[in-house]
């Protein structure tokens, strides 16, 4: 895997790379800014962009907008985003493209090694990697049809796969079985009427449904 990295601070660039180097993934440019950041992708056409939301010259939404233009510039690139706090705009405004390979991680989150390499190969391989807490925070959000259809357990279980979870971790950390996850995932795609399409693509597209409605 080819990575381009983009925060400015020294420290937790430097360690981001070590602990990929690791993992024998390769980071073919790190860099400190935005610009430089969409300059890389361009050359580099990475499998993934690690990105700060907040970075120079205002550090308010740089890096997210930054994100943002990568991935027109490169459709479909990956892109993991790092953030200090929850920032719900940030977030549903990088969900609402409505394609997969997007993550966004508290920057406490790198700090769980397994938790955040997990969340990489997740996300550079088309999936989700949304922080819980981010989660919590869109789910005490007012909801629009067709989620208003969902039932209380089926809300949690899509929840859970917007973490990234698999079908056997989702029924380990409900206690259920294997075969009531898959029940209330079916039920989740045909009320949200994801239908005639790959189970992997119809999941992504239920977890945009949720967080980036």
């Amino acid at each position: 895997m080819r990575v381009v990295i983009a925060e400015d601070a020294v420290l937790l660039r430097a360690g981001v790379i070590r602990l990929l180097a690791d993992e024998n993934i390769e980071t073919v440019a790190a860099v400190d800014n935005g610009d430089d950041l969409l300059g890389a992708v361009k050359e580099h056409r990475p499998d993934l962009a690690i990105v700060d939301v907040r970075m120079p010259p205002t550090f308010t939404d740089e890096g997210l907008r930054a994100a943002l233009g990568a991935r027109e510039a490169v459709p479909g690139l990956p892109v993991l985003v790092l953030s200090q706090y929850v920032e719900e705009s940030y977030a549903v405004e990088l969900l609402s493209g409505g394609a997969g390979g997007v993550g966004y991680l508290l920057k406490e989150r790198v700090a769980d090694v397994g938790d955040f390499l997990d969340a990489v190969e997740r996300v550079a391989g088309g999936g989700t990697a949304i922080d819980p807490d981010v989660i919590a925070q869109l789910m005490a959000r007012g909801r629009k049809n067709p989620l208003d259809a969902l039932t209380a357990r089926e809300s949690e279980v899509l929840g859970l796969m917007a973490q990234g979870l698999s079908n056997t971790a989702i029924a380990n950390s409900l206690v259920v079985s294997h075969g009531a996850v898959e029940k209330h995932i079916g039920n989740i795609f045909s009320k949200l009427g994801l239908e005639a399409s790959s189970v992997e693509h119809r999941r992504v597209r239920a977890v945009l449904t949720y967080l980036g409605r």
